[in-house]
């Protein structure tokens, strides 16, 4: 069933929600994804930018225990984020996915929001935790995840392929 959109907290006349992804949107996040992540140095081999999900997230979160939703202003899609099972970890362990805004959808609580329907999201689906990696360069997120109760990790979890992060955290659900 799909959640309603909630406004962001600057005031219900911005124009910011979210919603769950659709097939429409895969072009937008695609791009949002190879935009973030170069403006963070984070697109060469080892990074996220690289998973072939990253043109089709609306069939990759598409399935029953998998959550993805997207900012959106009117019809733009400004972001998103997801949680699905980790790539070789555990059954009980999800990982947030692709958590990635356009610079007019930071710093405005979306972020926050959005994390919070995820990890709801997870809880409804099965799991008790949920982990998360990232790159050093993006220190506005790694904020994000410890004001949110993640603990930093000293090393991966799973197998998700992604060499090139270097930040690991993970939340009991």
């Amino acid at each position: 069933m799909e959640e309603p959109p909630i406004t962001s907290p600057r005031g219900a006349g911005d124009g910011f929600a979210l919603r769950r992804i659709r097939a429409a949107d895969d072009p937008a996040m695609g791009r949002i994804i190879r935009s973030v992540m170069t403006e963070f140095g984070a697109a060469g081999a080892g990074f996220s930018i690289h998973d072939g999900e990253v043109d089709s997230m609306s069939s990759a979160y598409g399935g029953p225990r998998a959550f993805f939703e997207v900012v959106v202003r009117g019809e733009e899609v400004l972001g998103g984020a997801g949680v699905a099972p980790l790539d070789g970890g555990p059954v009980h362990v999800c990982e947030l996915k692709k958590m990635y805004f356009l610079r007019e959808a930071r710093g405005l609580g979306l972020g926050a929001r959005l994390l919070r329907r995820c990890l709801d999201a997870a809880r409804q689906r099965g799991f008790t935790q949920c982990y998360v990696e990232t790159h050093h360069g993006m220190v506005g997120a790694q904020r994000l995840y410890e004001r949110s109760g993640f603990k930093p990790l000293d090393h991966p979890m799973g197998e998700t392929g992604h060499h090139g992060c270097d930040r690991w955290y993970l939340l009991e659900l």
